[in-house]
């Protein structure tokens, strides 16, 4: 059996295509186990956004591709979402669409006693993302816990 991101890598090659096909673009494709289910999660954006029409749209036409694909052996769940308006960024995909946006960043370990920063993503390389808060600062990528866009209600 595949490994679940060889699995998720597999299936958002698939997915381009189809979403592209719709006017849409793939934001992340997950393979996860919870509890005793197998999930296959496969996230999809717009310019103008995404509706639960257009989930069920690309839900229903990835559907029978993946099955002549036949790429998942276990039994699993297929959930196509919007990646919505706090949404993970995970990758230099995504880093490169949220420059100019605040974002939430918590980290592994404090940096200057904060284990959690809301900033401006300025900019990223291979190593590092740079965040705008008070000051300018830098952080390496693999102190990042997680990322996401930062919206205040």
């Amino acid at each position: 059996m595949k490994n679940s991101k060889s699995i998720a890598s597999a299936v958002s090659e698939i997915a381009e295509g189809v979403a592209k096909e719709l006017g849409y673009s793939i934001w992340d494709v997950e393979y996860v186990k919870e509890g005793a289910d197998w999930y296959l999660r496969i996230t999809i954006d717009s310019e103008s956004g995404i509706t639960i029409d257009d989930c069920e749209k690309m839900s229903r036409a990835i559907d029978p591709i993946l099955d002549e694909h036949d790429l998942i052996e276990d039994m699993y769940h297929l959930e196509v979402s919007s990646p919505g308006i706090e949404r993970e960024i995970k990758t230099d995909f995504h880093l490169s669409k949220c420059i100019g946006e605040r974002v939430a960043v918590k980290l592994f370990a404090p940096i200057d006693g904060q284990k959690q920063l809301v900033g401006i993503l300025k900019g990223f390389d291979d190593n590092s993302v740079e965040i705008e808060s008070a000051s300018s600062l830098s952080i390496e990528r693999k102190a990042i816990a997680k990322m996401n866009i930062y919206f205040e209600f």
